[in-house]
């Protein structure tokens, strides 16, 4: 009974889940693992029961800047990897850690509840094909992902045609032949009208705010490849990419964009070419936001209208943790209120991991935060002077590692981290708590 009250419950076998089973592992700390799917990837597994993947989906970064350090992808994937790849890269990595056998798959975790006090475990409930099942453990590790519920926005009137969610959309042969509006130009939201200009008999794009776009190539690398070793201070970061930008892009407005009522970095840019380029060649219409539906019909908030015969709106998604509820996550406002983006202040059997989003962070970035929480809780068992003096920092209180940056109030942007604070502050603890003595 004490080995099994010793065992961590760990939810995800995405990038962030399989991280860290590999760190539990090599720490030497039991776990078990429970995942939705029949396997691993998370939402890179196009057939996952709660994958918002599309086709044409690749990564938005380069792969030299977003694989894990200790297992690089192969010399010939792209250097824009497709989902499939991606989901092969996550399967091998699977493998090479020996990682499948400690997870339940196919498992859906109805509920997490406290048994008693901060630090007395946890009772979870699961699904799979053989019925219902409970278990308790010591902590809980959640790492389910931060794109699986769609926001989907109330709209005034009604859409005759068809109305789906980002989430719902596959094939590129759902617009054959169709006129399509896109709502949010996000990155999936750009990817997916440059598939409506191919594939629909037109494509508009509704547009609340203006973004930043950034090329995928620059010189002939990869965008995100070109800082070097070189770190700027954030405010002639700006000024140094500001210039790349208008020099391999132009200004938003040129394509008919709007201009972005926000500094450069203050929220996530588009990284996506062929936008422009369609936008360019005037195969795509701006459309400002949207005031009401009638019928197959469009208004706008400019006072324009069109007609359409499908809408795709490319909202994005809101955290969404249904097994636990929000109170014990600490949550304020759109996103749970933790230290570092995963350690909850009071409990220390409670770690949300891959809540975390930065410019550039990676899954290295994300692998770091595993491994602060991973060397965290094993200093606690050993008693360290570094895990007790985490403890008394994250119980004092805390914001988030923005490192004073102004980011848009978006419920997106709740959980966005400036890279080079978030990251010095996670290496120096994995510092501290790997030298700390007892």
């Amino acid at each position: 009974m004490e080995t099994a009250r010793k065992r961590l419950a760990l939810i995800g076998a995405g990038p962030m889940g399989l991280a860290t089973a590999k760190l539990l592992v090599e720490h030497g700390i039991d776990f078990q693992g429970f995942e939705l799917n029949t396997g691993v990837g998370g939402l890179w597994d196009i057939d996952a029961p709660r994958s918002t993947m599309y086709e044409t989906a690749h990564l938005i970064s380069s792969k030299t800047m977003t694989e894990f350090t200790d297992f690089p992808m192969r010399e010939e994937v792209a250097e824009y990897p497709s989902h499939r790849e991606m989901k092969r890269y996550f399967v091998e990595f699977a493998e090479k850690f020996d990682l499948n056998r400690h997870y339940h798959f196919g498992a859906e975790v109805l509920s997490c509840t406290p048994l008693g006090a901060p630090g007395d475990g946890w009772r979870i409930t699961w699904r799979d094909a053989d019925g219902e099942h409970t278990d308790d453990f010591s902590g809980l590790l959640i790492a389910n992902g931060t794109l699986s519920t769609p926001n989907m926005p109330t709209f005034k009137g009604n859409f005759d045609g068809g109305l789906i969610h980002s989430a719902q959309y596959r094939h590129a042969s759902q617009f054959d032949g169709k006129r399509v509006l896109v709502i949010g130009a996000g990155n999936s939201g750009c990817d997916i009208a440059v598939d409506a200009i191919h594939h629909g008999a037109s494509c508009d794009l509704s547009m609340r705010r203006g973004y930043y776009f950034v090329p995928k190539y620059v010189f002939g690398k990869p965008a995100d490849t070109m800082g070097g070793a070189i770190k700027l201070p954030m405010a002639l970061k700006r000024i140094v990419d500001g210039m790349i930008l208008k020099w391999f892009v132009g200004t938003p407005e040129k394509y008919g964009f709007p201009k972005p009522d926000y500094k450069l970095y203050e929220s996530h840019p588009v990284v996506n070419s062929l936008i422009l380029y369609h936008a360019g060649h005037g195969d795509v219409t701006i459309r400002p936001d949207i005031d009401r539906f009638d019928g197959k019909t469009v208004h706008f908030k400019d006072g324009t209208h069109a007609e359409y015969d499908m809408i795709l709106a490319a909202t994005g998604y809101k955290l969404d943790y249904p097994f636990i509820d929000n109170d014990l996550l600490n949550w304020q406002g759109d996103a749970p209120h933790l230290y570092l983006n995963c350690m909850h202040p009071a409990r220390d059997d409670l770690f949300v991991l891959g809540m975390v989003e930065a410019s550039g962070l990676g899954w290295q970035g994300r692998h770091e935060q595993a491994e602060m929480v991973v060397r965290y809780i094993k200093g606690l068992r050993a008693g360290t002077d570094a895990a007790r003096t985490l403890q008394d920092t994250k119980a004092q209180g805390f914001n988030r590692a923005t490192g004073g940056m102004n980011y848009i109030d978006l419920p997106r942007m709740a959980y966005y981290v400036d890279k080079a604070t978030y990251r010095k502050a996670v290496t120096q603890w994995i510092a501290k708590l790997a030298g700390g003595a007892t």
